[in-house]
């Protein structure tokens, strides 16, 4: 973005961070209605009462900073019905095809200093009466509850029962309001950081919550890591800079003063604890503060090419949405410049001449080297939900419509791309071993120098006749035919992969059942790395070795999105028969973090017990599979209208050939 770009940005930003504070902050009747402590206030509550050194006037009773948190992100009264069309719709409307204008560089609202702020007050729970349930209540509520589930022909199993009790445990909260869920609770080792909340292991939880019918935690995590403001972090003598949206944040608590009295506060982690000093691109995202406003942003590092965006983060925030009908928050001014701004950034041109995102090693769910330096399938399925959840939470108006022909244009190329130069089954592997190599001109069939004699020996005995897969990476010379999980299940449940794709995968999972889902569902990868090839890739990492952690081994918080692909696809069985696997080992295990051997039958050997997104993985799956209707709408269906605008067929020069017509064959099957 050049200097008047900035400046301009700058300047449409000031009435958005005027906006905002009259949102959430209160005024102060002594200072000509200014408003209190901005953003540190926010940030920051004490429990009790507290007064301001700049100001004669205590807050009310129960007025707190931590009040003004629960006002912030208090449900709206309003919530939008069941039947809004939002819930069910997953295409673009007219006008906004793909082609036009690429500057979408001023993302704002015009005119927003007349705009009338969304202000979302709280709900006021009544007082319970009588002072808190006896036992005895609590005991008849358990009865009742359970007389419910016969009732309805279904009653939760003891590991249901257990699963339930440890995520409730789990749960964190700040200012009196619950904020997350730990990463994992147990006693027998060490915290490390796995006492904070983690916002990629969060996701399982949250939808754990919200088919539950608890919409709070969920609203209240996605206002809190919206608004997190970075502190100065330095690693080794450099300062990446200020404002990194974390991988993780604690509640931490100081007392105040000799009467019992304590201040919390968010401390957020971004990376310089973590083994590695890794930041994970899906769960982490760059943020800078403009005029006031903390806002998300993309760090772009030449040469690597390390895109770092809140992948997850947009993705729960429409299923929150979706299930809670509560669309007021996605209309917020912060979400929707958040949103915004990420995209901005993402979507804008570089120097690599794919749509994919460029992504270092480690910096994933597999946050180790493990060889998937480039273009990682997992990203790029992520991505594509990403960019297909903003696309609906967007509000469409003259300051969007740039940004949304943007985010068109990107999800047209990307697809064609994934499903076109990913895809393997028996007969693309077979035209991998005839290609001929060093083809020169636009017309060449080998596009990407792929020499045949890369095709590993295990996949000319493992691919099916029936089936295939999409691999795990690709760049030029280089094709990683490994199975990754959940970059498959993810190309399912965004549809980046055509129908006739989603099934093959599904069946392949099935013909390869014991070697994908064995004693537990489900495999990180297929195959592991073995051997020299071990060594040389992961550095012989020792929390890696063969067929344990990241490398081939197996994870049961995947058992919720393999549900969900599942559930899209039809094949209910499948996910009843994983999850039947889980439930006969997961309790008597301490709910451990992942297993290691082929078959997934031993606990991983450095698996932490009592993990919570294992826990809420298989709640989820559970209440998945009761409520097929929701998840039907945290899926996507295929949208025509991608497939029709391909960006380079848009192109007047004639010396651009877009290749998406002499594919439409295997395309649109």
């Amino acid at each position: 973005m050049n200097a008047t770009g900035s400046m301009g940005l700058a300047v449409a930003v000031r009435p958005c961070c005027r906006l905002i504070a009259a949102q959430i902050l209160p005024r102060c009747p002594h200072r000509h209605g200014r408003r209190i402590a901005a953003l540190p206030f926010f940030l920051r509550c004490s429990r009790g009462r507290r007064h301001f050194s700049r100001c004669p006037c205590p807050l009310p009773p129960r007025r707190s900073a931590a009040a003004c948190v629960c006002a912030a992100v208090a449900p709206a009264r309003d919530g939008a019905a069941v039947s809004d069309p939002r819930r069910i719709s997953t295409s673009v409307g007219p006008g906004h095809g793909p082609g036009g204008d690429k500057d979408f560089g001023r993302i704002f609202v015009q005119g927003l200093a007349v705009v009338k702020p969304l202000v979302i007050d709280s709900v006021e729970q009544p007082p319970a009466v009588g002072g808190e349930k006896t036992k005895m209540e609590a005991v008849e509520e358990e009865e009742e509850e359970d007389r419910s589930e016969v009732a309805k022909g279904r009653l939760q199993s003891e590991s249901e029962k257990e699963a339930w009790r440890l995520l409730k445990n789990a749960v964190v909260t700040y200012c009196g309001s619950p904020v997350g869920t730990l990463a994992a609770i147990d006693p027998a080792v060490e915290p490390l950081n796995y006492d904070q909340v983690f916002i990629r292991d969060f996701v399982p939880s949250a939808l754990a919550f919200l088919l539950k019918g608890e919409m709070e935690i969920v609203r209240n995590f996605l206002l809190h890591t919206l608004h997190l403001q970075s502190w100065e972090k330095t690693v080794d003598c450099y300062s990446p800079g200020q404002g990194l949206m974390p991988a993780s944040f604690k509640v931490r608590s100081v007392p105040q003063g000799s009467n019992g009295e304590v201040e919390e506060f968010l401390d957020p982690d971004f990376g310089e604890s973590a083994i590695g000093r890794v930041a994970p691109v899906d769960s982490g995202g760059r943020l800078i503060k403009i005029s006031g406003v903390v806002c998300f942003l993309i760090e772009v590092v030449l040469g690597m090419g390390l895109i770092v965006t809140g992948l997850w983060w947009i993705i729960l925030l429409r299923a929150y949405g979706k299930i809670s009908g509560d669309y007021a928050l996605q209309e917020r001014i912060d979400v929707q410049t958040g949103i915004k701004l990420i995209l901005n950034l993402c979507l804008s041109d570089g120097f690599d001449m794919f749509p994919t995102l460029l992504v270092t090693d480690g910096s994933c769910m597999i946050d180790r080297r493990m060889g998937i330096h480039g273009h990682p399938l997992e990203i790029q399925a992520l991505f594509y939900c990403a960019l297909r959840c903003s696309r609906e939470m967007i509000v469409a108006n003259d300051g969007s419509k740039n940004v949304l022909r943007a985010i068109n244009n990107r999800l047209s190329a990307l697809s064609f791309h994934i499903r076109e130069y990913y895809w393997a089954d028996m007969k693309k592997v077979n035209e991998i071993y005839r290609y001929k190599t060093e083809e020169y001109s636009q017309d060449a069939i080998n596009k990407f120098n792929i020499y045949p004699e890369q095709i590993p020996g295990w996949l000319v005995d493992w691919i099916p006749e029936k089936g295939g897969y999409f691999i795990g990476n690709l760049q030029p010379a280089h094709m990683d035919f490994r199975f990754f999980s959940l970059g498959n299940l993810w190309a399912i449940i965004s549809s980046l992969a055509t129908p006739k794709q989603a099934e093959g995968i599904l069946d392949l999972i099935e013909d390869k059942w014991d070697d994908l889902v064995g004693n537990m569902p489900l495999k990180i990868c297929y195959p592991a790395l073995e051997n020299e090839e071990w060594r040389i890739t992961t550095g012989s990492d020792p929390k890696n070795t063969p067929w344990s952690y990241h490398n081939g081994g197996s994870w049961p918080t995947l058992l919720w999105q393999f549900t969900l692909a599942c559930i899209k696809m039809g094949r209910p069985e499948s996910a009843r028969k994983a999850i039947a696997i889980a439930e006969n080992h997961l309790s008597n295990d301490r709910w451990p973090e992942y297993y290691d051997t082929p078959t997934g039958r031993f606990i991983g050997k450095q698996s932490r017990l009592y993990q919570t997104w294992t826990i809420a993985g298989f709640l989820a799956s559970k209440l998945l599979l009761e409520n097929p209707e929701l998840a039907s709408i945290l899926t996507f269906e295929e949208d025509l209208e991608l497939l029709e605008g391909c960006a380079c067929s848009l192109a007047k020069s004639p010396r651009i050939k877009c290749s998406r017509r002499a594919a439409k064959s295997h395309i649109y099957v």
